[in-house]
């Protein structure tokens, strides 16, 4: 009668292969997760922090233009020049950054307004490994000009 297979035992001396390799698949596995966990908080921090730029840009250039429209009627009665009211160009530039939300720098040179806007982005999965939040900057001009210069496109 023959010996049956189950009955067979391998012999104490022999090696086995793969026993040199053990748990080099957990390892791999580990360092392929960890990868792409960090790939896609880059994908998703990513995005929402490239949103919080245009949205500070947005803001800035919509309270640049606010600003731009204080004209100094007192100058321009008297003179019929286009002059910006400084003060109050600041203030409509600030009461448009109050009214959406932001805040933001806001300075005069001429006719021309400029507006810097800073918006803080908090992380989602970056968070959890200690990147918390990003700030970015938009700045916005606007200059206020008399009538139609050069036709446009």
């Amino acid at each position: 009668m023959r010996p049956s297979p189950c009955s067979e035992r391998e012999p104490e001396n022999r090696v086995r292969r793969g026993d040199d390799e053990a748990g080099q698949v957990t390892a791999f596995v580990v360092i392929f997760l960890a990868a792409l966990f960090a790939f896609a908080g880059l994908v998703l921090d990513g995005g929402l922090t490239l949103a919080a730029q245009v949205q500070a840009i947005d803001e800035a250039q919509a309270a640049a233009r606010a600003g731009a429209q204080a004209l100094d009627t007192t100058t321009y009665r008297a003179t019929g020049t286009v002059v910006v009211d400084p003060a109050a160009a600041i203030a409509a530039a600030d009461a448009y950054l109050a009214a959406a939300g932001s805040s933001g720098q806001v300075s005069v040179a001429g006719n021309q307004v400029t507006v810097t806007v800073q918006v803080t982005q908090r992380m989602q999965l970056l968070d959890l490994v200690g990147i918390n939040q990003l700030t970015v900057t938009g700045t916005g001009v606007a200059r206020l000009e008399r009538g139609v210069l050069v036709a446009g496109p």
